[in-house]
């Protein structure tokens, strides 16, 4: 995997993909991550930068690594400040599924006069698009439109980090989000994408993101292919 040789520490961009693995489930709770060579190889890195990454990951109390048993998970569930309730993937991962992500461009746009991005943005916005695929199946597609403050973003950034840890590096710190949900036929790109027929509707979630002012900072659509699973929140009294 190509890494980002800017800003971020090399063994940091390789701790925050490990990490995103564990809480998608590509390394399941209990068992060993790759061993330090195969991690080595992947990333193309010394020794010592995977071995720091390691540690990151175990101060935060992600894996655990025992001599001559190699590293494993001990922990599945991020911390999140916006909410105390578990993310959507969380708990599907919970659930013994696989949950992987692939982001697919990330370009600045013109906004159509019409559209909501246009709206929150004006005549232009950062514009990036990623599939999620449950246990190796297209099951989400979101398309993510950001106020051009947010500054250049590469794939090799959004493959280094988290898009929202992205943002609150840039001092761009989301403290609420607001979802609506409902159904419409994605558009054709989508339905490509998910490989679902023509005409076929999805369950559409839109998202507003806040910065501490009340500013809009980004805007998000997803569709969900539910007949592939449900869309599931679980509430703790």
């Amino acid at each position: 995997m190509s890494l980002s040789r800017k800003d971020k520490p090399l063994y940091l961009q390789i701790k925050n993909i490990i990490k995103e693995r564990i809480l998608h489930g590509v390394y399941p709770l209990g068992e060993n991550i790759p061993s330090e060579p195969q991690l080595e190889q992947e990333f193309a890195v010394s020794k010592i930068t995977v071995r720091n990454a390691i540690q990151e990951l175990a101060q935060e109390g992600y894996v655990e690594k025992g001599s001559g048993r190699g590293t494993k998970v001990v922990r599945n569930r991020a911390a999140s400040k916006l909410s105390k309730w578990k993310h959507f993937t969380e708990i599907l991962v919970e659930q013994g599924h696989r949950i992987e992500k692939k982001w697919l461009r990330t370009e600045i746009i013109q906004n159509a006069a019409d559209s909501e991005s246009f709206r929150l943005f004006g005549e232009q916005c950062l514009c990036l698009e990623r599939i999620y695929y449950l246990d190796g199946s297209p099951y989400i597609f979101y398309t993510h439109y950001l106020t051009l403050e947010a500054g250049p973003i590469s794939l090799e950034d959004l493959n280094a980090q988290s898009l929202y840890e992205l943002l609150e590096e840039r001092e761009l710190s989301l403290d609420k989000l607001h979802d609506e949900f409902g159904v419409a036929v994605p558009p054709d790109p989508v339905l490509q994408a998910l490989q679902l027929t023509a005409g076929t509707p999805a369950l559409k979630r839109l998202r507003y993101s806040c910065d501490l002012q009340g500013r809009i900072i980004e805007y998000s659509e997803g569709y969900y292919n539910s007949a592939l699973q449900n869309y599931v929140v679980n509430y703790e009294m």
